[in-house]
């Protein structure tokens, strides 16, 4: 029984209440952002930082939902499937990202030691490398190209995907765009890391520093989806498709993503530390010194420790009402680790005026992020009509 005779397109719109929050993260987006131009403005040395941490968050969870969707069509199955149209929405905000990336872009100055001429003087290793890689427009448009990279891939699935609510469409040609996409993405945010964060401290490199960006973003995405999974899990549509066993599946998915992440940080960490070299030992010099140290354990017992010990049971991996509130913790714990990465360049020891910034700037972004994404969530059905699988999931013997 296809899902086209079960249930017509209106059925499967997203609720009422997804304008409702729609609205109101509108209103808190755009009086916070009032905030953050003002502090730019007034106080750009302390803002951009913040700023920073803010961008790389939310972009975190649109990017994470691209690699998700390519993800899904390689393998398939309807973990995915119930996911697929929030993550589709959710990559649709990738304007409001680039948009988001003229403020870095403005403060390069402020953020980068490679474009300080004070700095320059005294560093001639430094000053060399800049003229050949780190540079304002080199910066400017590698950051155009990578965006344009992430546009192309969202653009093509997303214009597929509602090609396929009308017509049988071959979904062979997902796959054939998710396999080179999905190293398109990995690549394009492995350089774009490596500009936009790893140049803060310009002298020290790592090769696994991107891939701990990339499994926090499919692990923000998970999050959200679990998030988005409570607001509307006893509402229409959502109620008639979404399930214990997909809620388990995503469970299941942010405990490999959770595990991901402590691998290769403490990779990184190990490596590091067993070679032992002044080159290399820099990065984490400022993060285990003058109270950095303790943001760190903080991250390994509550972004690790605690929800994999949580997760590790059955019975809170499949009911949304308990997931949630791991998901907003780990959302969180994200917004904790990209300031950690951040923010000891700027302060050698922690600021809270930073951190009160940090929040601030995250809240401006996500309230206008937000307001986009659930503008996209109410402009296709919640489901593609059309999708191998979907006539399953709406089958009323379905567990």
């Amino acid at each position: 029984m296809s899902a086209t005779v079960r249930v017509n397109k209106s059925e499967l719109m997203a609720p009422p209440g997804a304008q409702t929050i729609q609205q109101r993260s509108l209103i808190i987006g755009a009086v916070f952002t009032v905030i953050v131009v003002a502090g730019i403005f007034m106080w750009p040395a302390v803002v951009y930082p913040a700023y920073l941490i803010a961008f790389m968050s939310w972009l975190g969870v649109t990017l994470g939902s691209l690699a998700l969707i390519m993800l899904q069509h390689m393998t398939g199955g309807a973990w995915g499937l119930v996911g697929r149209r929030v993550w589709e929405a959710a990559t649709r905000t990738l304007p409001l990202n680039f948009v988001a990336f003229i403020p870095v872009a403005f403060g390069i100055p402020y953020l980068y030691d490679w474009a300080k001429p004070a700095v320059l003087a005294k560093d001639p290793h430094l000053r060399e490398f800049t003229h050949s890689y780190l540079n304002p427009a080199g910066f400017v448009y590698r950051g155009i190209l990578y965006f344009a990279i992430w546009a192309f891939l969202i653009y093509l699935l997303n214009r597929w995907s509602v090609e396929q609510d009308s017509h049988d469409f071959d979904t062979l040609r997902f796959r054939k765009l998710s396999a080179p996409g999905l190293i398109l993405y990995a690549f394009s945010i492995s350089f774009a890391v490596v500009d936009w964060v790893m140049s803060l401290q310009a002298r020290w490199i790592s090769t696994i520093y991107g891939m701990i960006f990339m499994v926090g973003q499919a692990l923000s995405a998970l999050c959200f989806l679990l998030v988005i999974e409570a607001i509307f899990s006893k509402r229409k549509p959502m109620s008639e498709y979404l399930h214990e066993t997909e809620v388990h599946d995503h469970s299941k998915l942010t405990l490999t993503f959770i595990m991901l992440w402590a691998y290769f940080s403490f990779s990184q960490f190990l490596i590091i530390w067993a070679g032992n070299l002044p080159e290399e030992i820099t990065w984490y010099f400022r993060r285990l010194h003058n109270g950095w140290e303790y943001v760190g354990l903080f991250l390994a017992a509550f972004h690790f420790a605690v929800p994999f010990a949580i997760l590790l049971g059955r019975h809170f991996k499949r009911h949304t009402r308990t997931m949630v509130w791991i998901a907003v913790w780990l959302m969180v714990m994200r917004l904790v680790d990209v300031w950690w990465h951040v923010d000891p360049v700027f302060y050698p020891s922690i600021s809270i005026s930073g951190l009160a910034w940090a929040v601030i700037c995250a809240i401006a972004i996500g309230g206008l992020w937000l307001a986009y994404f659930f503008r996209n969530l109410r402009s296709l059905p919640m489901l593609p009509l059309l999708a191998p699988g979907t006539d399953k999931l709406l089958e009323s013997e379905h567990e």
